[in-house]
């Protein structure tokens, strides 16, 4: 099974280089941005004040895989689904505060 599986990506890799191969330099097949060529590379690296908002942003967002949930059985629980539901929004607007403190929301 594992030779089949290597002899389909080695197909898959010869088919690949077989029909491109010397079109590199063909206007159709590089790759642009709003009909402009690339001033970057495409893996170029980002700057690293992109991170700390990456992880704001991905604070809040696990934030709402918890509240989709929770608003389905909020009406069950009661009271104490919504005490724990601000508890929660608490402990994150903590964090926020924090980054804001140590500058994390500064773009400068």
């Amino acid at each position: 099974m594992a030779l089949v599986a290597l002899a389909g990506i080695a197909g898959a890799w010869g088919a690949h280089r077989w029909f491109t191969a010397g079109r590199a330099t063909d206007p159709d097949v590089l790759p642009f941005l709003s009909g402009f060529p690339p001033a970057a590379h495409a893996l170029s690296r980002y700057h690293v004040r992109w991170y700390p908002l990456t992880l704001l942003f991905l604070a809040f967002d696990v934030e709402m895989l918890f509240m989709y949930p929770w608003a389905v059985v909020v009406a069950e629980v009661g009271a104490s689904a919504v005490i724990e539901m601000f508890v929660f929004l608490a402990l994150l607007m903590a964090g926020v505060f924090w980054a804001y403190r140590e500058g994390a929301l500064r773009w400068v």
